[in-house]
């Protein structure tokens, strides 16, 4: 007899765009088809960015519309994860009070020392286990109070928790994505009610915590009319935060695993049993993330391909001035940057000072400039020097991990959209001294499907076997390292202690509010 096939969609809202992803699942097979993608673009209103979470809606309805097409109306359960740090508040009545503000808008400016004053880092870390990123989510809270909008709040909701709302009228906060706002406890995995009190936040905003595998309603019946669903189907809560999402898409034969998460950022790290909460973390900027099934994503954020994208978005602008009309072509690019003499300058791909938009070619070379290294003179150059910058710190940031938290590494799984990136994941091979496994590159979907799945009986097992059947049907292409890694060991004492003079002046820069552009492409 053949195995019932179950079909799941996933709502996996990006940076720049959204998709509702259908996977289709037996114990032995996971496939998936896209079933709709939208933009998303953020706006500037009244000198504030904002997400335009209305047109994502809008957009996750139309493509539950799409999946529900292409299932014959099949579905067995949907999911939702989303970018983390972000919220909508609501009044009383469920009315969103205001659009959604960009993490990368300016208002968190000097948030950070108001924080800081009231909870000294090293107790705000201890507690916590979260590092400092000039935008989560305490940071907005902190440079919202005293605003009309805060002070009419009856709700607060995390972004994906918002489209769940909207799809079944019941509120609720998935534990991954809280773990991101800087005000949860990742040892009791519940509030961090001492850190709530002192920065004066409320914690009745939020609702109930919920858990990866957790009803999470029923789709309202007005949803069912406008999508053509016509059962009632159940949101299931999934790793709403979409690294948590990703990381269970790692198709990991063993746990001696690292991972690095790619797209905008680059996020590089181990799957633990508990936090790491020492000072040292603290100091090495690493965060403790809630991940499923009762892990911790023991990581650091990288500034990730979003430099790369960046350079792309000017030398297109500079194009479009001139004759070369032309959009600059990322394959040429990469192609050439593989020809380029390798490890010739090399930048610190962590420091802040790259999270804000524009110039960024220029911004790289007084990089080079500030280290005494050669200037990159062609977007060949330029390119590579961002990949050789991208594995260092993929490197360092797997070093530091292992070193921190008392784990060996057998491998590294480099998923996300950078597995595309083939001079990437060789290059990150080639650095970190270790074979690296690309693939998948839709393992947030994958990691969203698989949850819905398990808690709807279609497979069973734990995060190994949920790894085993991705393993088993993903393509999977691996990296042997090559070439002298004494080389990348100079690279790195080059940059030296300049890493820790940037990586300061990067934190000032980017709380003067330079990071309130819209996204790039993840």
């Amino acid at each position: 007899m053949p195995t019932t096939e179950h079909r799941f969609a996933a709502v996996d809202l990006g940076a720049s765009s959204g998709r509702v992803i259908v996977g289709e699942v037996t114990p032995e097979r996971l496939t998936l088809h896209e079933a709709h993608r939208f933009p998303n673009r953020p706006t500037r209103v009244l000198g504030t960015l904002h997400w335009d979470v209305l047109s994502l809606y809008q957009g996750v309805l139309n493509g539950l519309k799409a999946a529900a097409v292409h299932t014959g109306d099949g579905l067995t359960s949907i999911g939702i994860d989303t970018w983390a740090v972000d919220y909508g508040l609501l009044a009383a009545d469920g009315t969103l009070l205001a659009n959604p503000v960009h993490y990368r808008d300016t208002r968190t400016t000097g948030a950070a020392e108001k924080v800081a004053a009231a909870l000294p880092p090293q107790a705000l870390y201890a507690a916590t286990g979260i590092q400092h990123l000039p935008f989560n989510t305490i940071y907005q809270l902190t440079a919202a109070q005293g605003t009309p909008t805060l002070s009419a709040a009856h709700r607060l909701l995390l972004i994906p928790d918002l489209i769940s709302y909207w799809l079944t009228g019941e509120p609720g906060t998935e534990l991954t994505n809280a773990s991101t706002t800087q005000l949860i406890d990742p040892r009791t995995r519940d509030w961090a009610a001492p850190v709530a009190r002192a920065l004066g936040i409320d914690l009745s905003l939020f609702p109930p915590l919920r858990r990866p595998g957790d009803p999470a309603g029923t789709l309202r019946q007005d949803v069912l009319t406008e999508t053509g669903l016509t059962h009632p189907l159940p949101v299931t809560a999934v790793g709403s935060h979409d690294t948590a999402s990703a990381v269970v898409g790692v198709p990991a034969t063993t746990p001696d695993f690292a991972y690095i998460a790619t797209g905008t950022w680059s996020l590089a790290g181990l799957e633990l049993d508990a936090p790491v909460l020492t000072e040292e973390s603290r100091a090495a900027n690493f965060t403790n993330e809630l991940g499923v099934d009762g892990t911790v994503r023991y990581l650091r954020n990288i500034m990730g391909l979003w430099m790369l994208q960046e350079c792309v978005r000017t030398w297109d602008t500079e194009n479009a001035r001139t004759t070369r009309a032309t959009s600059a072509d990322l394959t040429a690019l990469i192609r050439a940057a593989a020809q380029a003499t390798p490890l010739r300058s090399v930048v610190d791909a962590g420091d802040p000072a790259f999270i804000a938009p524009h110039h960024m070619p220029d911004r790289i070379a007084d990089a080079c400039r500030r280290t005494g290294q050669p200037v990159p003179r062609t977007p060949a150059e330029t390119t590579r020097c961002v990949l050789d910058s991208l594995a260092l710190a993929h490197r360092r940031a797997i070093e530091d991990a292992t070193r921190l938290s008392g784990r060996t590494v057998s491998a590294v799984h480099i998923v996300g959209g950078g597995v595309h990136n083939t001079l990437l994941c060789q290059l990150t091979a080639d650095a970190c001294g270790l074979p690296v496994i690309a693939g998948p590159a839709e393992a947030a979907a994958l990691g969203n499907v698989l949850v819905q799945a398990r808690t709807a009986g279609v497979i069973t097992g734990g995060l190994p076997e949920l790894r085993a059947l991705l393993h088993s049907t993903q393509p999977l292409r691996q990296y042997e390292p090559t070439g002298d890694h004494s080389a990348w060991d100079r690279a790195a004492a080059r940059l030296g202690d300049a890493q820790v003079t940037t990586a300061t002046s990067g934190r000032a820069e980017a709380a003067t509010g330079q990071g309130d552009e819209e996204e790039p492409c993840a």
